[in-house]
């Protein structure tokens, strides 16, 4: 999710450097925008035009505009969440990146049908996942449930990537 990382720094750097820029990113219009390449990165997941690694960035970069946007008014102007959480997403997607998806095809055969029988399975499904993290911005109150659900798509990605282009 090369878009994802970069966005991810680009946040990080805005809100580590009080940028004027953030004020540019915190509109409505933004919100909206934003929330629209999300819910077309879940539809995109679900008719599987393109691969799946693309709807997960477009999906993931997506909900990250939102999070910030849609947060940032409520919290302090140098709240730390605005610098760690991208520095945490951006480091858990290129290490998953480099050292799991990068080492795909050293999977055994019996790690690869548990992995098949994973994605099979229903409650894990993408779209499940990327509903549960819009779902996640709503609840603010629950600052850590946003960074969570990342993780979980994080790793739900990884579980596409690495089974992605192989037989089922």
């Amino acid at each position: 999710m090369p878009l994802f990382i970069a966005l991810s720094l680009v946040l990080c750097f805005l809100a580590q450097t009080a940028s004027p820029l953030q004020d540019s990113l915190v509109t409505p219009l933004l919100i909206y925008i934003s929330l629209a390449v999300a819910i077309i990165g879940i539809f995109g997941s679900l008719f599987k035009k393109w691969s799946s690694i693309i709807w997960y960035d477009i999906f993931s970069s997506g909900t990250l505009l939102v999070w910030f946007a849609y947060w940032k008014p409520l919290f302090k102007d140098d709240s730390p969440i605005f610098f760690y959480y991208p520095v945490y997403f951006s480091l858990m997607t290129a290490f998953i990146t480099l050292f799991f998806i990068g080492g795909r095809d050293k999977i055994d055969k019996d790690s690869l049908r548990l992995m098949q029988v994973i994605d099979k399975r229903s409650i894990i499904q993408p779209w499940v996942v990327m509903l549960a993290v819009l779902g996640s911005l709503e609840l603010q109150q629950q600052f850590m449930l946003y960074p969570i659900m990342m993780t979980l798509l994080i790793f739900r990605f990884t579980l596409a990537s690495c089974l992605e282009g192989r037989s089922h």
